[in-house]
């Protein structure tokens, strides 16, 4: 009798192991990873293209040098990625993107943008203030980190 209730036990626990496999698989996203990478490599690549058009018209049309043309190109990508971040167009893209559109450095200001959009509602101190880097504030943490520690490092071996 007992080793029955047993072998019912086990039935409905595979039971219900199966039924949450299914329900798992069919909430699961599914990615085709060949297709993420060519999105991300289009939208990276379409990035750099303007950032490309930017610095040859610095230099080749405004006669800048090419160091001030590399301020011009970060600066006007950044105001790009920012306005567009304000007008909820580079959320989209990073969505579809991915990667691509979080690496270069128009993805770093959509990070800082974002949550500063986000809680403007809450004041210029409490809203803006503070919470303007929580995406951002670690990436900036450990980058000046490591900077120093591998400043620390050469300054030893030197």
């Amino acid at each position: 009798m007992e080793q029955g209730n047993n072998n019912m036990e086990q039935e409905i626990k595979q039971a219900e192991k199966q039924q949450y496999q299914e329900q798992v698989k069919k909430i699961t996203p599914t990615h085709n990873m060949f297709l993420q990478m060519a999105k991300a490599f289009l939208v990276g690549g379409v990035i750099c293209c303007i950032g490309q058009f930017i610095l040859n018209y610095a230099v080749n049309r405004a006669g800048l040098d090419k160091e001030t043309a590399g301020a011009w190109c970060s600066m006007l990508l950044v105001l790009l990625s920012v306005v567009l971040t304000g007008f909820n167009i580079y959320p989209k893209l990073v969505e579809w993107g991915g990667a691509g559109a979080l690496v270069p450095i128009t993805g770093f200001a959509n990070s800082v943008s974002a949550p500063a959009i986000e809680y403007q509602k809450e004041g210029q101190v409490f809203g803006i203030g503070c919470k303007i880097f929580t995406i951002a504030g670690p990436v900036i943490l450990y980058g000046i980190f490591t900077s120093w520690v591998l400043g620390v490092i050469y300054w030893l071996f030197r």
